[in-house]
């Protein structure tokens, strides 16, 4: 994706910088947990650094400067929570990819704070920015031991009664265990045996959160994050956690926004005749798998700075490499590396 460029003022100096209308904010850390300092600072100074977590001599400068939307991802949003009105009194739009399982007894989420406080950051935050901003996510769903499709299908049930008047959405995902040998390392040194759905158990569970949602007082649009398999048969849809509809409904009129994403045939329609998503090939994001249908954006993350240390997480290395480059982190840092 070729964003507009722009010449951006440092300290050390003048520097060109990619100016991408939507940041991913994001992926690879959770900034609204345990960056949020970081994030306001860089914000305040118009730009940050991305560093290419396969060779740190690689960096990016991203300027802010033609921003619309930012898409937050987080698992404990709470201390972010002050910033939100400084960020659209600036004029950013923005949603929150939330994820909130429960995993407590199993311990896979070692660090995060407690279900019942998430459960009450996920209410507060809805009510303070909108639930069509706040998305629940449980990701990832991940098998072995004591945890059965019984055991995954009551986790969600129980969530879901507490969260579904909350939002419009529930994202979740399979883990890919076996595709990341840290992932391996790690729930082996923790000695879990834990795995990916089989095909049949997938088809089990998206069956059993189709039925929850049938009699859902709150029904969600329900999706699969990145799957090859198809569970349309179920009313699940496979997601797009950057979504061009999303998107064009927070951003509602801005020609910026739509005639970049927008497709060949719709060039001459006025934006308030197009209600449907923009998307064409060329947009998808080049650097997420195949079967990921996000839009394209820039994430500002940096691997290594999530202390959260879930088992299954593919983005952290060991808990002292971690440490150290939170120890790093200085203020006015440009990035988190």
């Amino acid at each position: 994706m070729k964003w507009h460029t722009t010449t951006i003022q440092t300290p050390n100096g003048e520097q060109q910088a990619i100016a991408p209308l939507v940041i991913s904010a994001s992926r690879a850390t959770d900034i609204p947990a345990f960056h949020s300092r970081w994030f306001m600072e860089r914000l305040n100074a118009g730009y940050c650094v991305w560093v290419n977590p396969f060779n740190r001599s690689t960096k990016q400068y991203i300027s802010f400067s033609q921003c619309k939307v930012i898409v937050f991802w987080s698992k404990n949003p709470s201390p972010f929570m002050q910033h939100l009105e400084e960020i659209a009194d600036r004029g950013f739009q923005f949603y929150f990819q939330f994820t909130l399982n429960d995993y407590v007894v199993e311990r896979l989420e070692p660090h995060v704070s407690s279900l019942e406080s998430r459960i009450e950051t996920f209410r507060k935050l809805s009510e303070m920015i909108g639930k069509e901003k706040v998305i629940w996510r449980f990701d990832p769903i991940i098998l072995g031991e004591s945890i059965t499709v019984e055991c995954i299908l009551e986790k969600i049930r129980r969530l879901w009664q507490q969260l579904s008047q909350h939002t419009e959405k529930l994202v979740f995902s399979f883990a890919e265990v076996d595709c990341y040998k840290k992932v391996q390392n790690n729930l082996r040194k923790n000695n879990l045996y834990l795995r990916k759905p089989s095909s049949t158990e997938m088809i089990a569970i998206a069956e059993g959160i189709a039925k929850l949602n049938t009699v859902s007082t709150y029904p969600l649009v329900l999706a699969s994050c990145a799957e090859k398999i198809d569970l349309s048969a179920y009313g699940i849809e496979h997601n797009k956690c950057m979504y061009d509809k999303l998107i064009l409904r927070l951003c509602k009129g801005d020609s910026a926004i739509f005639n970049f994403y927008k497709r060949p045939e719709q060039q001459k329609l006025p934006v308030d005749l197009v209600n449907k998503p923009l998307t064409s090939a060329r947009l998808k994001d080049p650097g997420q798998r195949r079967e990921c249908g996000c839009i394209a954006s820039k994430d500002i993350g940096a691997y290594g700075t999530c202390p959260h240390m879930c088992a299954y997480c593919y983005a952290n290395p060991a808990e002292t490499i971690v440490g150290s480059n939170m120890a790093r982190l200085k203020a006015g840092s440009e990035s988190l590396l």
